[in-house]
């Protein structure tokens, strides 16, 4: 039976696949999309965050799945970092990165 933790991980997780792939198939920056846009955001770095603290993995180990951890903290970062600067080509770009790592994890 797994613990709390990680079904409390693999709910925000599903969730997150779900809202990202509503985000890339509707429109783009209207009230809406920002709004969702910033529950994802928080979503999937809650998802990257709590995958270090896991009950299943050694904590002092590292795995595949940490790194995809990793990626997803940056690509967020950078993602973010994009559109506060009006650059919507590179956000678009740091955001499906980060979806498909989201998706990598899921596999």
């Amino acid at each position: 039976m797994a613990s709390f933790e990680v079904w409390v991980h693999l709910a925000a997780a599903s969730g997150a696949i779900l809202l990202g792939a509503v985000m890339l198939t509707r429109q783009k920056g209207d009230g809406l999309h920002k709004a969702l846009g910033r529950a994802w955001v928080v979503t999937m770095a809650f998802v990257a965050l709590s995958s270090f603290f896991l009950p299943a993995f050694d904590p002092s180990q590292w795995s595949p799945i940490h790194a995809l951890s990793v990626w997803s903290l940056v690509s967020l970062f950078f993602a973010v970092r994009a559109i506060r600067r009006g650059n919507m080509r590179g956000h678009m770009i740091w955001m499906v990165c980060t979806y498909l790592g989201l998706l990598g994890a899921f596999v």
